[in-house]
């Protein structure tokens, strides 16, 4: 789970210090630098709210039943997959004019005062605090014996990302983001449908949802400790015994998300009055 966790925790976070680099570079270069000191309290408040709804997760796991633990478990997975995708496309439809939207919402804030300076800044980077905590927990949970491969991978690549960050405010680093979100999308739309099959297995588990005997296929040969074996669980989730129902949601999600994705973005064709409204203006 090291390079899915990776992953994300790239994507979110570089989602989340864009959004700061904006809120601040626009701050600075507006000569309103008084302003900085809540937008900074609303990002460290965000910050800790995802550390505790972490650690609410892993206390509140510990002190449930097996199978309430595996009930929780698939819901909250499904639920993670749920946000994520909702995050990809959002990020797709909206990164054009996420700057534009940042600065309408920070002139509203500075006019309302500093507590919505802090509101402004711990919604903006919350959510994706959120998020990611659900689905590295989400993660974690599918890890075998307890590995802490999956938290380190996540905050090497939140690490990665505050890096960049950084680099961005600063303008020593140039990308293409638009091609940088589609491509990790695409990835994490692969890693959810992973993750959504766990947690349609944990629900089998937990006795909710039938089926936790009717294996699709059974790979005997498969090796996890193997190079390959970590390869296929770590970046896409694979699991050598998966029941028909896991198989049937993992398919009906991925496919279909993954057409949606990446399909080219439609552009809006001119109205046909747009011509004439022209030509007689040039008669005029």
């Amino acid at each position: 789970m090291f390079a899915g966790n990776y992953l994300i925790g790239l994507r979110e976070g570089l989602e989340a210090s864009l959004v700061v680099c904006i809120l601040v570079a626009y701050l600075v270069k507006t000569g309103r630098q008084e302003a900085l000191k809540p937008v900074w309290l609303g990002i460290g408040l965000a910050v800790a709210l995802s550390v505790l709804f972490q650690a609410a997760l892993q206390l509140t796991e510990n002190e449930l039943t097996f199978e309430a633990t595996e009930l929780l478990g698939g819901t909250l997975s499904i639920i993670a997959v749920g946000l994520v995708t909702w995050m990809i496309f959002w990020m797709r439809r909206t990164a054009r004019h996420l700057k534009a939207e940042l600065h309408g919402k920070l002139d509203s804030a500075l006019d309302m005062g500093r507590g919505a300076l802090v509101l402004v800044a711990f919604l903006a980077v919350g959510r994706e605090g959120m998020e990611t905590s659900l689905f590295v927990w989400t993660n974690v949970r599918t890890s075998s014996e307890g590995s802490n491969q999956p938290m380190l991978g996540a905050l090497l690549g939140i690490t990665t990302a505050v890096v960049m960050g950084y680099l961005f405010y600063r303008g020593a680093l140039r990308i293409n983001l638009a091609k940088f979100f589609t491509w990790t999308g695409a990835m994490l739309v692969v890693v959810a449908a992973g993750v959504l099959a766990y947690g349609v297995h944990d629900l089998q588990e937990a006795d909710f949802v039938p089926g936790l005997a009717d294996k699709a296929f059974t790979i005997d040969a498969f090796d996890s400790g193997s190079w390959y074996g970590t390869l296929l669980k770590g970046v896409f989730n694979f699991q050598p015994d998966p029941t028909w129902l896991q198989v049937t949601f993992w398919t009906l999600y991925l496919v279909p998300t993954l057409y949606l994705f990446l399909r080219p973005a439609k552009t809006p064709a001119a109205t046909p009055s747009a011509a004439p409204a022209t030509a007689g203006a040039q008669g005029e």
